[in-house]
């Protein structure tokens, strides 16, 4: 099934009354849960997240004091932390520090704990200005019962309200099975956050998977992209991994296997984390500067002129159909700081890779794209110069971001 959802512009930060106490991003969000032990290699350990392109901690202290030193290595390596928060009597004991970007509150509430986490912002914004009070939410998988509402949309809705939070942030696992399939659903999850960020003015960021536990399989490469792309498709300004640090075992943790082990040994998921962060890197500065305007699924059996109508991409093809997949993507368009549009391109396949001809709304010459591998705008590389039309080559899972020019350019007849 096909889907388009249009919406307003986004604002990072608010314009009324009080607004020097709100918290502001300034940068693209690559976080993670669980973070390395505050031990007696803690420095090198943090030195090693930093390595990998991570630049926000969440927890990993619970005192004042291993929170003051947690600071202070963080700070040595540009890393930001959302501090355990200690509670409202505890505040004072927390040293400032150009390392603390706020304190991590809660984590899954239900809708019935969100008048007295109302209660923490306004305490946080007051006693602490400037710094973040975050939480993260279920996952629209969540039932009932847990989300203290009939439905996941009534969640999130009231949540935005009643919270006035300054950052939407959830966390959803897709399984990846032969014979399950949850990249829809955690598509439809990232629709809900796009929304409500979008009414609300604020950013919205999201946790995804990259080890074994319960249920879920261990991610390839390609599946753990394809969760990151997907995100910055629907305008994410925060991706975030589950898990850097093995957590203990037991429950739902028998295999370990996250980015780190327990022993402190890089597992395959460190050198594939660095390799994506390299490029959330780059891409950072320009994707903090856009604000979502639509999002475009074009299945197998659709029409993708039809489906993409008001988008900076007009027309997508695929050259050969008796040699080539059929086409699945996913299209982000976006809005521009300056006045141009952007638009995401996404290969929604994760197992093998697609070269879909593209035809965007104004002049080749007018395009540009962003580097992944240095940040820079550069013309657009036609990837089957031989063949009549623009080819773009997409890897599994893997999305591509262009600029253009704003719609009052038209296209050469």
């Amino acid at each position: 099934m096909s889907f388009l959802i249009l919406a307003g512009s986004i604002l990072l930060s608010g314009g009324g009354e009080g607004d020097m106490a709100r918290f502001e991003q300034d940068r693209f969000v690559i976080g993670s849960w669980v973070a390395p032990p505050l031990d007696e290699r803690a420095e090198e350990r943090y030195r090693e997240m930093a390595d990998a392109h991570f630049n926000l901690v969440i927890h990993g202290a619970h005192t004042p004091e291993d929170i003051a030193r947690q600071l202070a290595i963080s700070a040595q390596f540009d890393l930001q932390v959302l501090v355990t928060y200690p509670g409202e009597e505890q505040l004072d004991q927390i040293p400032d520090s150009p390392a603390l970007w706020g304190f991590a509150v809660r984590d899954e509430p239900s809708a019935r704990d969100f008048p007295a986490l109302a209660d923490t912002v306004r305490t946080l914004r007051a006693r602490w200005p400037g710094k973040l009070a975050y939480i993260n939410l279920f996952p629209s998988y969540a039932s009932p019962a847990m989300l203290g509402t009939d439905t996941y949309d009534e969640h999130v809705s009231r949540f935005v309200k009643e919270t006035d939070i300054d950052v939407l942030s959830m966390d959803y696992y897709p399984i990846f099975k032969p014979d399950a399939d949850g990249r829809d659903g955690y598509c439809q999850n990232l629709e809900v956050m796009r929304k409500y960020s979008l009414e609300a003015g604020i950013p919205f960021w999201n946790f995804f998977n990259i080890m074994p536990y319960g249920p879920h399989t261990d991610p390839t490469e390609s599946q753990v992209r394809w969760q990151v792309f997907a995100s910055l498709t629907h305008g994410a300004k925060g991706v975030m991994y589950f898990c850097y640090y093995t957590p203990g075992p037991g429950g739902e943790f028998p295999k370990g296997g996250a980015i780190i082990t327990r022993d402190n040994r890089r597992t395959r998921h460190y050198y594939e984390a660095r390799r994506l962060n390299a490029q959330l890197r780059n891409l950072g500065p320009t994707l903090m500067q856009l604000t979502s305007t639509g999002v475009y699924r074009i299945a197998p059996t659709d029409d993708p002129a039809k489906v993409l109508q008001g988008a900076p991409i007009v027309n997508l093809k695929r050259e050969n159909p008796g040699w080539d997949p059929p086409l699945d993507l996913l299209v982000g368009a976006f809005e521009h700081a300056d006045g141009r549009r952007a638009v995401m391109l996404m290969n929604y396949h994760f197992a093998y890779s697609a070269w879909p001809s593209v035809e965007f709304d104004a002049p080749l010459d007018q395009v540009r794209e962003i580097n992944k591998w240095t940040g820079e705008e550069t013309p657009v590389y036609d990837d089957s110069p031989d063949l009549d039309e623009l080819q773009i080559s997409l890897a599994d899972g893997e999305g591509r971001l262009f600029l253009l020019p704003p719609r009052t350019t038209t296209a050469s007849p």
